[in-house]
């Protein structure tokens, strides 16, 4: 599939929590695409949110991770929440 042109926000945010998890790794994209058996220029499409994956590329990857498919979603879910206002500590 080509890459959107259009970059949707959840395929970005998608993409973020997928790099984070590969560089925590310390993986290169070749790395990571040798041990998903997937494309380095799709990972690399991916991790740039310029393609939303499929339920079985979600399934995929966190078994490759080792993490639960709903804990990659879940990450994704926080992300699209936004931060809680910042507020000044009582005056004492």
């Amino acid at each position: 599939m080509p890459p959107s042109k259009r970059v949707d926000p959840d395929a970005a945010r998608f993409g973020a929590i997928i790099q984070q998890l590969r560089l925590a790794r310390g993986w290169t994209l070749a790395k990571f695409a040798q041990r998903s058996g997937m494309n380095a220029t799709y990972l690399g499409v991916l991790e740039r949110g310029g393609n939303m994956p499929s339920l079985q590329t979600i399934f995929e990857l966190a078994d490759i991770f080792n993490v639960e498919a709903s804990e990659l979603v879940r990450r994704v879910e926080q992300a699209r929440r936004p931060a809680p206002p910042v507020t000044d500590p009582p005056a004492d």
